[in-house]
Formats: C-alpha cells, structure tokens, sequence
C-alpha cells in the first residue's frame, strides 16, 4: 500500500518555524468561543501551509500578473519533489481513445499520450481523516488561511469553492461556519450557492475587507450538462483558477469518475483540497498531507479501542435453522455488555457525576421489512427478554462463554494493548441487572410501542413495567412494521415535536439500543455507542462503506464535556487532574471502549479487512521497545508549565516585531486617530491591549524591526500586532516524575509485510547485558548454590547468543539496533540514512544518529556523575517540551534530555545536535533563560531535597556565527557536552 509521501516531505523538509510570517504567524488553534482546534488539527494545517509555500514560494514565488505557464512550472518542480524522496511508479491516469473521459478532459489537459500525467493534477493535498476527527473544522479554518495568504499577496487571489455530496453535510458547513464568524471579526465567511456565482462576480470580488464569498454545491450536482439543479461546470470554469475543497473525495475513482475529473479541472490552475475518512487510491494516499484516518485517531487517543469479539450472530443467518435458545443467548450477550459498561458508568457517576456517556447498544441490520427481516428476529428476542422469559441455563450458558473471552483480556485494533475487564462489575450481573440497566424496569413486562403521528421513520418502545422507553427503531418506513411486526402490541401516541432519535445526546435520554439499517449511520454524532452488533451484513462495497463509516461514528469519546480524548492523554497532557484519574481509572477502560459483535467469520473479517486496508496494515505493523529497567529505579524529572498572568510585552520581553517602515508609520496614525473604543470593537480585543499598542508605538525602537515585509492591509498588520502583543508567555509550574511523556518507543510503526525477523533482533539486543558482569553474576549463584551446574550452564549459553547490536536491512537501507545502557528505553533504532522510510519514530537524522554514536564512545565522559541517563525526544508524540517565543509562542522540543545526579545536584539537560539557524537557536535559549536562569546563570530550583538546574545545549553548525552572548550554551562534541554538565555539579 502507497504511503502519505506528503505528509513526510512537509514534515522532513518544511521546518514551520523557518517559515516567513506572512506564512506562520495564524493562529491555528481558535475555532470559536467554544472550539479550540486539536493538535491534529493544527498540525494538518500547518502541513499544509508548509506545502502551499512550497508551491507558491519556493518552486516559483508567486507575483500578480503571472501567466498560466508559471503553474505548469510548480506542477513540474512538485512531480520532482516527489520523485527526489520516495515516489516510484507511474501515476499517470490511462485514458480510452475516444472514450467520454478523455472528451471531457482534451480541451484541458494533453491526452494525446493515451494518459493523463501525473504532473497535470499534482496541485492537490488529501486530509485523511477519520470520521468523527473535525474535517469540517478543518475545511474552514483553511478557508481562513488562503484568505489571510490572499490578503498578503503570497497566493493568487483564486475564489474559493466547497463541494459535498449531501444535503445535510451543507448545512453542518452552513452551522460551522456561522460559529466561526461570531467569533472573528477579522474573517467573516459569507456562503454563497455556485449559481450565484455569476451575479456575485459582476458587483464585488470574492474577497472585500473582513469578508470573502466561498461558493458551495452538491459535488454530485456537478457534472458537462445542465437541468434544474444539475450544473453545468464550463459556466463556473474561470479558466481553472479555483481554490477547490472537496469532501467525501473517495466518492468515485479517478479513472472512471466524470465527477473526478471535473473537480481537477476547476482546480488546474489552482489548488484542490480533498477531505476524506476512506482514502483507497494511490494518488490520494500519496498527496495525503495529513494522515489521521481512523487507526491513527484511536492511537493518538481520540477515539475508543475497537475489538471485536468472538461472540457471533450466527444463529441468524438465513440459511441455517438454529433454535430460539441460540438465538436469545447471542442478544442476551449483547445485552450483557451493555449492562456491564452501564454498571461501571454507574460506579463511576457515584465518584465523578460530570464524566463520560451513558453507553448505547447499536444494532445494525441488513434487512428490515422482509419476513423474517434481522431486525425482527432481533426484536423478538429482545421482547422475550425483556418480559424476563429466559431460562437460567440459557443466561448461564450466555454469562460463562461471554465472561471467558472477556476475562482473557482481547487485544484492541490498532493497537499494542488489551481490553480491560472489572472482575467485580461483570461477576454480580443478573438479569434483574439488565431489566434496570438495559429496559429501565424492575421486573419484566410487555414491550408499549411509541409513536409519533407525524414520524415516519422512528418508533419508540417501553416495558409495560416502566414509564420511559429503553429502545428506538430509525429506518427509512415504520408503517410495514407497524402493520406487520407489531400487530397485537399496544400503540401509544406521542406528541412531543422533538424525536428520541434527536434527543439521544442529552444526559436525560433513557434510550439504550438504536435499531436500523443504515438510516443514521452518517451525519450522526454521538459519543455513547459501547456495543454495535452487525447482523448478515454483508461483503459487498456498500457493505464494507457502512461498515467502516458506522465504526467511525461508535469510536467518539468525552471523558468530560469538550475533552474529546482518553482519559490517560487527557492526563498526561494535564487536562485533567491527577485526584480525577486516579478516580476514574478503574471504570473509565470499559467506557473507552467500542465492543464489536457480527453475524459470521465473513462479516467479521470485513470489518478488519477494511480497517486494515485503510490502515495500511498487513502492511504496517506497530512494535512496543521496552523501558530500561535502570529507568524505573531512577528519578527523572520533567518541567511542567502554566501560563502567566501578563503578556510578554507588559513585560518588556516581547520580541520586536519585524514591519516594513512605511506601514509602521500608517499604524501609528491609526492608532493615533482612531477611538480607543473603536479599536476594541473593531479588532475584538481588551482595552489593555489598546493601551500595550500605544504604549509599543511610542517606543517603537524597542517593540519594532523596521526591516520587515509589506503587508498591504491595515487591517490585517493590526491584527497580527494585537496577537504579537499578546503573547501570554508560559511559566514554571512545578518539576514532576516523568510517568509517560516519552512514548514514542510504545508508537513504532513498521511498513513491511513481515516483521519477524526484525522482532527477532530487536528481542536479541534487549535481553543483552555486559558478558563479564552477567558472568561474575552466575558464577556468585553457583558458588552460593543457588542454581544448579545445568541451569548455569543454561544461562551462560543463552547470555553468548545476546548481542550488544544488530543490522536489519530493507531494500539496501539499513536499521541498526543498539543496546545503549544508559538510554531511557532499549533497544535503540538508528537509520543508517535518512531515506529509511519503512520505520517511523527510530533515530534517523544524520546529525542525531552521529550524535549517539559519539555517545557511545565516550560513555565513560560522564562517569563523574553517581547515575545518568539520557532519551531520544520525538516531538510528534512525546511531551517534554520548554516554550520560546517570536511572533507567536513555540514549544521547543530539545533531540534529546539528559538527566544527571551526583549528591543532592541534580541536572536536567535538554541537547540538541541539529544544527540550527542561529536567530531560531537565539529566541530558542531566549525562552529557556526566561524561566530558567537569573544573572545570565542556571536558577536554582529545591525538589525534595534536591538542588535541580536545568540547562539547555545547541550544537550550531558554525559556534562563531552566534552572538558571544549566547556561547555558554553551544558545544560542538559529546566530551564539550559532558565538561558543561560537569560545571554544574
């Protein structure tokens, strides 16, 4: 399976941080008042601002007024781009000689060849991501982006178009983008439908002050003809010069689609923009820029572990006659696990009443209104079941088989972990249980039917026993059933206006099983579903879509109201309290967890072959390296930040802002003429920050670079002047055992189809330890007979098979795999060259790689101290981190920390070998000494009885580029490094 080739190169060879203002100074983590944008979010945003200045700066800077043949130029430099780091193969589209598709295309592209090159639609990035993950957040804030690039003049001013396939998901965009414009007075997103876009042309541009015009349609509206809603797109065409976002890109392959081909044309001379949850082309794979699909959503913690059980529906197939004892027992598990995630949410509300869901069952079924329909075999045992009709045998039976699978801990998709199991929760369940838990009755009775006359689409169902319903039935028609299935229960009238369906997000909702086809599998949000049965669905394309959408729908998670991630990332990230974990660790695994049960080994097998296959596993593999034993017996320290209560520039610290001179003049009269209170409404900020800019403007020499670029808009230059001045800086709060802020060794993927023999070595060189010692150690047991001549000779044998290093190697590209005795976790992964792409997260920078052999030669520099150990830092997953600042604030992610101790001196070292431009290297250590040195000298913090300093080392590339100032913190050698640590102590 091809790779996302885009994400890599934005990340390997677009540093954000080199990035011109112009290009990096957004803010990327506002949505609204009451959305913040997750890291995900952001970085995939940041991929592709990196990607779009590629594109238009560096291959070909862009100017106004460039003719069509500088775009052909970008399109061939990014082919180039893609071909100097990893893209093989032809991509090209092969077309049929006078075929509808190659008609469609001729008057646009070169297809003489029989094919469609590659380069003639490479102005395109793919955002994979999985349902439920924000795509439409995405979308708009990227709208916010080219509004700010077109503003500045970095990118054409091209209009910008959304295209979706349905009703619903337009006015989702309609409701996210009205959020974000009342929380922006500086970008307001005005919607309009593509067949104004004639009209709207001739009276205004598509971008006026705060405002820009962003069309929108049907994408499956678009086509070469036109009828009452059918456009056609050559009346739309602006000679190709469109910003073009497309979601639900996967919808129709790229050779046959017309639809396909039409989007490429509207964006030829412009850029397209492809959102999707189900990438399957290569194409799209490869111009992915942000690869978050649904394996890497629940692994970065956003979404519940997925497995899927054992426990089947077999007894409903068609074609086999399997007793109603068979049958109820299958429901009777589903029900138990149901009742099973309700008895921890319940313990768990007895502690934290404000955390998590109340879990729902949702069964999923392939037929609904035939005789004998799944649906109404599964209804009729729940009916059966809930009038308490169940034989002891038969729970028993059910209880035994379930808890046995449970008790054996399943592994989780995706995933290097097991599904956890409360002994005591499941143990107690009886079926007085699952009446109150599941049917919210105590005692059984006959199953109400609830109906509203105006719904045609649910019902609704109550125990006579109860007064509130516990079950809901969405499809497409509820008369048939009505007439057929439930001929003989009793029907109730409801006149409420709102639906069960639409009520089920609130914490009053009594529903616990959703019932249906595949009426609500999209455009539906919620975050109870702990158990999806699917029953006789089957193998085909539609299948395995309603499969893996469905999937994406049941894995959403809120341990607490707007923290959408696992409680252990929430904890670790410090979004939530350690009193609170501590509190919820018990239950909080069952209610992060999507418990999946199928009708047959086919229909299961669909579901992970098409998990797999979105994945890339089969091909991709996630290997665990294993945490040093002398790391648990040592105390490694972190520092733990908060934020401060004044903005840097109150406290003169900020760093000049760089202006072009002639605008610094037109912003101080601004300022200068315009009311305070106008300026606070104007640019929604506080009146301080009115007062901080009149403050900066008279001192101008020590807030301001007068060297900087023309922004060409007043507006937007105060914008980004208020944000600069804004900056509220991050302070210590407290220094802290490091639990699981370095994980990245837990996190390493592997895209081989067989790893094997690379486990096998990795194994060889953890268990391997000093031959001499390991030696002495035996021979000490055996004098003191505590192990027998065999067993000695046992372990002698087995210590000479270990080996202190090992070579793996792939298509001529090597791993090596070192045992490193002072190294946070072991073994450790070194590429042999940069270009090793079959692993991800092993030490592979040239300079970093370097760096530790070095180290290992010259271990014995830092035997001055009692103990020390040092880790690899991987700044895309782990968490140890010191914030710096330019025109926005950084996070400063060091290669590697180091941590030393000798007496009650303890020293936390953040090292980094890269060699870094030296004014990023300066506003680096800029941010360190303001939290950490006094008197251009480490500050000395108290721990628990320890005297601890934290240092910061660079390796720049040339020591005397860098201002002398700063040289106290550059060595450029591990014995330099090891005499500064010395210093000290």
């Amino acid at each position: 399976m091809p790779r996302p080739l885009l994400q890599e190169l934005a990340d390997d060879f677009v540093r954000w941080d080199n990035l011109p203002p112009a290009w990096s100074s957004f803010d990327l983590s506002e949505f609204s008042e009451s959305k913040r944008m997750w890291d995900y979010q952001q970085k995939a945003l940041e991929r592709a601002i990196k990607v779009l200045w590629k594109f238009y700066e560096e291959f070909a800077d862009y100017h106004p007024g460039e003719g069509l043949e500088t775009n052909v130029e970008r399109n061939r430099k990014l082919v180039e781009w893609y071909q100097r780091n990893g893209l093989e193969g032809d991509l090209s589209l092969p077309l049929k000689d006078g075929s509808r598709v190659q008609r469609l295309l001729d008057p646009y592209f070169d297809t003489g060849s029989g094919r469609l090159d590659f380069g003639s639609f490479v102005n395109r990035m793919c955002f994979w991501m999985a349902t439920g993950s924000g795509k439409t957040l995405v979308l708009v804030k990227l709208i916010q982006v080219l509004k700010g690039l077109i503003e500045t003049g970095e990118i054409p001013p091209h209009d910008i178009l959304v295209l979706t396939y349905r009703e619903d998901l337009i006015e989702q965009l309609r409701r996210h983008v009205d959020e974000f414009n009342r929380s922006h007075r500086d970008c307001f997103i005005r919607l309009r439908e593509l067949r104004e876009y004639p009209e709207v042309k001739r009276v205004a541009t598509a971008f006026s002050g705060t405002e820009v015009n962003v069309f929108y349609y049907r994408s499956d509206l678009m086509s070469d003809e036109q009828k009452e809603k059918i456009v056609d797109f050559r009346n739309y065409d602006n000679d190709g010069r469109w910003f073009v976002m497309l979601d639900e890109a996967h919808k129709g392959d790229k050779e046959d689609s017309k639809r396909q081909h039409i989007y490429a044309i509207l964006a030829r001379n412009g850029f397209l923009f492809n959102f999707s949850a189900t990438f399957a082309d290569p194409r799209d794979i490869i111009t992915t820029v942000s690869n978050f699909n649904l394996p890497e959503f629940i692994r970065a913690g956003y979404g519940k572990h997925i497995t899927i059980l054992e426990q089947t529906f077999r007894a409903f197939r068609n074609e086999d006659d399997y007793s109603g004892d068979e049958k109820q027992r299958i429901v009777l598990k589903a029900l138990m696990l149901l009742a099973y995630a309700a008895t921890c949410a319940q313990a768990l509300c007895r502690k934290r009443a404000d955390m998590y869901h109340r879990p729902m069952l949702m069964t999923l079924v392939n037929s609904v209104n035939v005789e004998d329909a799944d649906l109404k075999l599964f209804f009729r045992e729940l009916a059966r079941i809930g009038n308490g009709d169940v034989d002891e045998d038969v729970w028993q039976k059910a209880w035994a088989e379930l808890r046995e699978e449970l008790a054996a801990r399943p592994k989780a998709m995706f995933e290097d972990e097991s599904i956890a199991f409360v002994e005591a929760a499941f143990r107690s369940l009886r079926l007085k249980d699952v009446l109150r838990l599941v049917f919210n009755a105590d005692a059984g009775g006959e199953i109400e039917v609830l109906q509203r006359g105006s719904d045609r689409k649910e019902l609704a169902f109550k125990l006579k026993s109860s007064d509130r319903p516990f079950a809901l039935v969405k499809i497409g028609d509820v008369s048939g059933w009505l007439k057929e299935e439930l001929a003989g229960y009793e029907v109730g009238e409801r006149f409420e206006d709102e639906s069960y369906f639409e009520q089920l997000n609130r914490p009053d909702s009594s529903v616990n099983i959703l019932m249906g086809s595949r009426s609500f599998y999209e455009g539906w949000d919620s975050n109870r579903p702990n158990v999806i049965c699917y029953i006789n669905i089957g193998t085909g394309t539609d299948a395995r879509k309603f499969i893996l959408q469905s999937v994406g729908r049941g894995v959403r998670i809120e341990p607490k109201k707007g923290l959408r991630r696992r409680l252990r990332f929430l904890s670790r990230e410090g979004m939530v309290d350690d009193a609170t974990y501590e509190a919820a660790r018990n239950e909080s695994p069952i209610l992060e967890t999507l418990l999946i049960m199928g009708t047959n080994r086919r229909a299961l097998q669909t579901v992970i072959g098409e998990m797999q296959k979105e994945g890339g596993v089969g091909e991709r593999h996630q290997m665990s390296l294993f945490l040093n034993p002398e790391a648990e017996r040592r105390l490694l320290l972190i520092p733990t930040f908060r934020q401060a209560s004044t903005p840097l520039a109150e406290q003169r610290r900020v760093v000049k802002y760089n202006v072009d001179p002639d605008e610094l003049g037109l912003l101080r009269q601004y300022a200068e003429t315009t009311d305070a209170r106008v300026l606070v409404a104007r640019h929604g900020v506080a009146p301080r920050m009115v007062r901080l800019l009149n403050r900066s403007l008279a001192n101008h020499d020590e807030f301001y670079n007068t060297d900087g670029p023309r922004v060409k808009n007043l507006d937007v230059l105060a914008r980004r002047v208020f944000s600069h001045l804004g900056i509220v800086p991050d302070e210590l709060d407290r220094l802290k055992p490091m639990t699981d802020e370095i994980q990245h060794y837990k996190n390493i993927v592997i895209e081989l189809r067989d790893i094997a023999e690379l486990a096998e070595k990795v194994a060889a060189v953890r268990d391997y330890r000093d031959p001499e010692a390991e030696e002495q150690e035996l021979d000490a047991l055996l004098d003191a007979k505590k192990i027998s001549r065999e067993e000695y000779k046992k372990r002698l044998k087995a210590a000479a098979r270990r080996q202190p290093g090992a070579e793996f190697t792939h298509n001529g590209h090597t791993l090596n795999i070192e045992a490193i005795a002072n190294h946070y976790y072991i073994p450790v992964l070194l590429a042999g060259d940069e270009r090793v792409e079959f692993i991800k997260h092993a030490i592979r920078h040239k300079s970093e790689v370097q760096f530790v052999r070095d180290l290992q030669q010259h271990l014995d520099a830092f035997s001055g101290f009692d103990w020390w150990m040092f880790s690899k830092v991987d700044e895309s997953l782990d968490s140890v981190w010191i914030p710096w600042y330019d025109v926005k604030p950084h996070k400063f992610y060091p290669d590697f920390v180091f941590w030393l101790q000798k007496g009650s001196r303890y020293v936390i070292a953040f090292v980094d070998p890269k060699g870094t431009e030296h004014t990023q290297l300066m506003r680096k250590l800029d941010g360190y000494r303001m939290l950490f040195e006094e008197d251009d000298a480490p500050k000395p913090i108290r721990h628990n009885g320890l005297t601890v300093i934290i240092t910061t080392l660079m390796y720049p590339r040339d020591v005397a580029l860098v201002a002398e100032s700063y040289r106290r913190h550059c060595v450029d050698s591990v014995t330099g490094l090891a005499k500064q640590l010395q210093s000290l102590i």
